[in-house]
């Protein structure tokens, strides 16, 4: 990064005050500090709905070396509120770039700086929790910019998949000479490009629709399937997500939800979501099937989770690991729809990370099967759903 770039302030909401040199769009932003360990996929990052209002800190040391290309974008726009890195590429080494990180962090009016302490940051976040923050290019006093952060919103109570949602339904059609096997209505609450898109290669038909969309609505696609997208905010904050949901698990209809959209499976059942300290954004996360004991290497982007069950409440290993739980040994617990289960879990802070019911045709998985950019361990979920339209049909 030239080193002509303006002075910038980094200022976290206790005071912790990081300073750097800009790039990007000139200016000031706020959102809720998260830090990101994936080694590649910056552009999808940068992308992902599900980052919206947020500011997302990289803690693979070089970002940018391939630009940014026109095919590998997760949505129409950036949605993080701000970046920050170690040390930005000064220039673009890729066939497929079309443009710098730069030129379009400038174009789209997004926010960045380059710190020297990313590693500190990220240690801050792990043991104090993510928090407000703010980047700024225009501000040289961090008492200053520390007031505005304080008056800032925070993410508890957000509902941001109204803001990122289409405003309009559309259609994501199988590919040519790929037979149409099932016809899917996906509540898109933050949805990425690479979801429908995997769907339709496995012979899905796909109309996308408003997070605000009702059950009534729903059904009236007359759809094989539906599936609840990933998206940001806070799940408590998304009651017509949730009221849409338990429209469809009244129909019987199969469905299928991930990240935000396993949340709203989670309170639609009756548990509660909290807020984790510091969430999980990555791909890098280990998620085990209790159902088989195999782990899987998981891609994540989400602050919130589902509360356990009291039934499951005494499986829990001290100090919040289930590593050690048997495969198999969790015990169904009672919903309105009948009986659920938990069937992954993180292992590295044991968040639940997937919920079934057994009574009705309707699973979650709180990580992303699109992967997009990987990893792809588990793709096959996408093959799940299709095998329960298939069976219920």
């Amino acid at each position: 990064m030239s080193s002509t770039g303006p002075d910038a302030m980094l200022v976290l909401e206790d005071g912790t005050t990081l300073r750097g040199t800009g790039f990007g769009g000139h200016g000031e932003t706020f959102g809720e500090m998260v830090f990101n360990t994936g080694m590649s996929g910056y552009q999808e990052t940068l992308t992902d709905p599900s980052y919206c209002g947020q500011i997302v800190a990289m803690t693979a040391p070089h970002i940018g070396n391939t630009g940014i290309n026109d095919e590998d974008q997760e949505s129409h726009r950036i949605w993080v509120s701000g970046y920050v890195v170690r040390e930005p590429a000064r220039i673009a080494s890729s066939w497929r770039a079309r443009r710098s990180l730069d030129a379009e962090l400038k174009a789209q009016g997004i926010t960045g700086i380059a710190i020297p302490g990313t590693r500190a940051l990220t240690m801050r976040l792990r043991e104090h929790g993510a928090m407000r923050a703010a980047v700024s290019t225009v501000e040289d006093d961090p008492a200053r910019l520390l007031d505005r952060v304080l008056a800032s919103p925070g993410m508890t109570g957000a509902d941001l998949a109204r803001i990122v949602t289409t405003p309009h339904p559309y259609t994501v059609a199988p590919p040519a000479g790929t037979r149409t096997r099932f016809r899917v209505a996906a509540v898109d609450l933050g949805i990425k490009n690479a979801t429908p898109l995997n769907m339709a290669a496995r012979g899905m038909e796909v109309r996308v629709l408003p997070a605000t969309v009702t059950a009534q609505e729903i059904l009236a696609t007359d759809p094989d399937g539906v599936f609840f997208a990933n998206g940001p905010g806070d799940p408590a904050a998304a009651g017509y997500a949730v009221a849409s949901m338990r429209g469809v698990l009244d129909a019987g209809v199969p469905l299928f939800g991930i990240c935000l959209g396993s949340q709203i499976l989670s309170r639609a059942v009756g548990l509660d979501t909290y807020k984790l300290r510091y969430g999980h954004h990555g791909v890098n996360q280990p998620v085990m099937d209790l159902s088989t004991g195999k782990v899987y290497i998981t891609s994540h982007n989400h602050g919130f989770a589902a509360a356990l069950p009291p039934e499951a409440a005494e499986l829990r290993e001290p100090g919040g690991a289930w590593a050690h739980v048997p495969p198999g040994a969790r015990e169904p617990f009672d919903t309105p729809y009948g009986a659920a289960a938990v069937t992954h879990v993180n292992l590295n802070d044991g968040v639940v990370e997937g919920i079934k019911l057994l009574d009705r045709p309707a699973f979650a998985v709180q990580y992303h099967p699109e992967a997009a950019p990987g990893p792809h361990d588990a793709v096959d979920l996408f093959d799940q759903f299709a095998a329960l339209m298939d069976t219920t049909r």
